[in-house]
Formats: structure tokens, C-alpha cells, sequence
């Protein structure tokens, strides 16, 4: 049977390799992993002054480290709900701590009960894991794969029952304790399962670092950076994808493509700086006035399309000019612009490069009338009758 000398060296390399592999996502600016690559530095040191036991004063071996297991435990809580984007701590889980720590001191020096002592750390412990576990799965980001959240809820409700179980072994007088590193059977098998914990808690915040970086490069591949729309990949993807429902179900589908008009003379007055932030401008009122399963994507440029569900296309014309007569009657702007779309619906048979070539073709036609007009197209491939002229 190991020793329990050797199942704590056996911890600190686990922390120290787990400080280790959190420290290289520091750069990445995830919510959490600083806190929780600190407390595990923490519990580096707890677990060496445990080790170093009587080489060192009492205060030293025993207080200081009872009181960085403690606040490293908090600290990884806090990660967690950080993460989360949650509170850090309610100022009753600081006030624990601090009592808890006021408890440990008087079962160290005034009435000494290790017994004691380990079933009100192992306590504290558990609430943390509980309190890890239920976060993790009550604000798990619903469009994101399960298994890391799980993983993550999972380890840290066994520890909680381990923790549990170690409380009330010590606290219902099952099992006593003559020093923390008793070499009883029962006091080696709480440890050595207790120092499982540590790898799979860090795998398992690894595991949600990486998930956030990888929700960041979906962005990135799909969303357009300056404007919050769809890439064009990835609107027509969706565009493709609303075609076929709407087929399926027979529900109309209409598509607008939109153009910001003489936007070079815009960078030319302005500059590219001032383009770029009529571009941003341009991107948030589209997207504040988009209807619940809407699209809006950039198709390259100045230019942008939005597709609308269950819509038909005299109903599109409408919304998109009322779109178009906002952006127009706007005041105070610093870098006045307009614009010009194409309106088409689609019909039976059609495919979604047909419906953008006639949306496209209306689109010019409204660039003719004088531009800030929205026109709709004919299945022909030319402009509609029905003309929005700027009210």
C-alpha cells in the first residue's frame, strides 16, 4: 500500500503539471483560467508544507496550509462561475471561509480534535464541488457540445461525494484520525481518491477552455468580424438550408439584397476609417431590426443580403424599405450614408443562385432609379413595378 507521503508528492506533481497546462491558455483570455491556474499553485504549496510536516513551525504546517486548501477551493469555485460569466462568491461563502479558518485555529491550539478539524474541511470541501457541479450544469451554453460541461459536473459531484463520505466517517466517530498523515487503510484510500480528483477537475477545466476557444473560431469562420453578420459561406449555407425547409413545408421565402450606396465617395470624404464604422453602423441596425429567424449575411464589401422566412416578397419590399427610410432619415451621424436593394420571392423550382441573380438585377435597377430605393424583381430577371422611392 502506498504511503501517504507518497500519494501527496504524487498530488503536487499533478497540480504543478495542472498550473502548468492552464498557464499556457493564459494568453487566450478565457474568463476562469487564471483563477484556476492560481489555485492550483495554491494547492502546491498546501500540499508541500503538509508534506514538510514537523521540518516546519505548527502555524506554518498546519494553519497556513489548512487555510490555502480553503482558499484555493474558493478560487476554483470562483473560476468556474467566472467562466459562467456568473458572481464570483456571495459574501456568505467569504465569511465561511474566514470562520472556518477561526474554527481550524481553535481545534489546532486551544482543544486539540483532528477528528474534528478534517470533517469541517471535508465538509467545506464538498459544498465547493456541489457548488462546481450544479454551475457547470444549470448555465451549460445550450448550443454547445455537452460532454465538457458533464465531464466537468460529473467529477466534481464524485469528489463531493467522496468529500461527504470522508466528513461523516470522522465526524459520526466511524474512523479517527492521529495525524493528518496517518497511514490507516481507510486515511490512504480518501487520499489516494481524493488526488484523483485533482487531474480530472483540471482536464476538465482544459476541456472548457478549449470549448471557448473553439466557439470563438466557429465565430470567426462564420461570423463577419465588423459587421456581426453572416460570412458569405456561411449565409448561403443557411440560405441553402431555409430553402429546403420552406420547401418541405410550403412556406414562402423571400431574399433582399442590399448595397450601400457610393460607398467608395464614402471612404474617399470620410476615409476608411470613417467606411468602416458606416459599415458597423450599418451592420447593428440590420441586425436590431431583424425579425426572429431572419438572416443577414455579407456577401462581400458594401454588399449585404437578408433572407426572410415565411415571408412573401411585397411583404419583404415593405420591411426592407422601412429599413431603407431609417437608415436615410437618421440625424447626427458623422458618416451619412444610404442604400439600395433588390427585393425577390422564391418561387417553385428555383434555385438560390437564380433568386440572387434576379434580386441582383433589381438591386441595379434601384442603383438607375437614383439610388436610396428598394425595388422588386420579375421572373424575367428584370425590375418589378413596384418601386419604394425614398419618402
Amino acid at each position: 500500500m502506498p504511503s501517504t507521503v507518497a500519494l501527496l508528492g504524487v498530488a503536487i506533481m499533478s497540480c504543478v503539471m495542472s498550473a502548468a497546462v492552464l498557464a499556457s491558455l493564459l494568453r487566450a483570455g478565457v474568463a476562469g483560467v487564471p483563477r484556476w491556474c492560481a489555485a492550483y499553485g495554491m494547492f502546491t504549496v498546501a500540499l508541500a508544507l503538509v508534506i514538510a510536516g514537523t521540518h516546519v513551525p505548527m502555524w506554518l504546517g498546519t494553519m497556513v496550509s489548512h487555510t490555502l486548501f480553503l482558499v484555493a477551493s474558493l478560487v476554483i469555485l470562483q473560476g468556474v462561475r467566472e467562466f459562467f460569466g456568473r458572481p464570483l462568491a456571495s459574501p456568505m461563502e467569504y465569511v465561511l471561509v474566514v470562520a472556518i479558518c477561526v474554527v481550524m485555529f481553535y481545534l489546532t491550539y486551544v482543544d486539540s480534535n483532528l477528528d474534528a478539524r478534517v470533517t469541517i474541511s471535508s465538509a467545506y470541501f464538498a459544498y465547493v464541488r456541489v457548488a462546481i457541479a450544479w454551475t457547470a450544469v444549470r448555465y451549460r451554453p445550450p448550443k454547445r457540445p455537452k460532454y465538457n460541461y458533464y465531464f466537468l459536473a460529473i467529477s466534481a459531484f464524485v469528489g463531493a461525494q467522496l468529500h461527504a463520505a470522508r466528513a461523516m466517517t470522522y465526524g459520526f466517530g466511524f474512523d479517527h484520525q492521529t495525524a493528518f498523515l496517518d497511514p490507516s487503510p481507510l486515511n490512504v484510500a480518501f487520499l489516494g481518491l481524493g488526488i484523483l480528483s485533482f487531474p480530472f477537475m483540471s482536464i476538465a477545466m482544459v476541456m472548457l477552455a478549449h470549448d471557448q476557444l473553439a466557439q470563438r473560431m466557429e465565430r470567426l469562420a462564420t461570423i463577419d468580424e465588423l459587421t456581426g453578420a453572416l460570412v458569405r459561406r456561411a449565409f448561403m449555407e443557411r440560405a441553402e438550408s431555409a430553402m429546403v425547409t420552406a420547401r418541405a413545408r410550403g412556406t414562402p421565402l423571400a431574399l433582399a439584397i442590399l448595397d450601400i450606396d457610393n460607398f467608395k465617395a464614402v471612404n474617399d470624404r470620410y476615409g476608411h476609417a470613417a467606411g468602416d464604422r458606416a459599415l458597423a453602423h450599418f451592420g447593428a441596425m440590420v441586425s436590431k431590426w431583424l425579425r426572429p429567424g431572419d438572416s443577414f449575411g455579407r456577401l462581400g464589401g458594401e454588399e449585404f443580403a437578408v433572407l426572410f422566412r415565411s415571408t412573401r416578397e411585397a411583404e419583404a419590399l415593405q420591411l426592407t424599405n422601412g429599413l431603407r427610410a431609417v437608415v436615410a432619415a437618421r440625424h447626427g451621424d458623422s458618416t451619412p450614408y444610404t442604400f439600395s436593394a433588390g427585393v425577390d420571392e422564391f418561387e417553385r423550382g428555383d434555385t438560390l443562385a437564380r433568386v440572387m441573380v434576379r434580386a441582383d438585377a433589381a438591386l441595379y435597377a434601384a442603383k438607375a432609379l437614383g439610388r436610396d430605393c428598394v425595388v422588386t424583381a420579375q421572373a424575367d430577371d428584370g425590375p418589378g413595378e413596384r418601386i419604394e422611392q425614398p419618402g
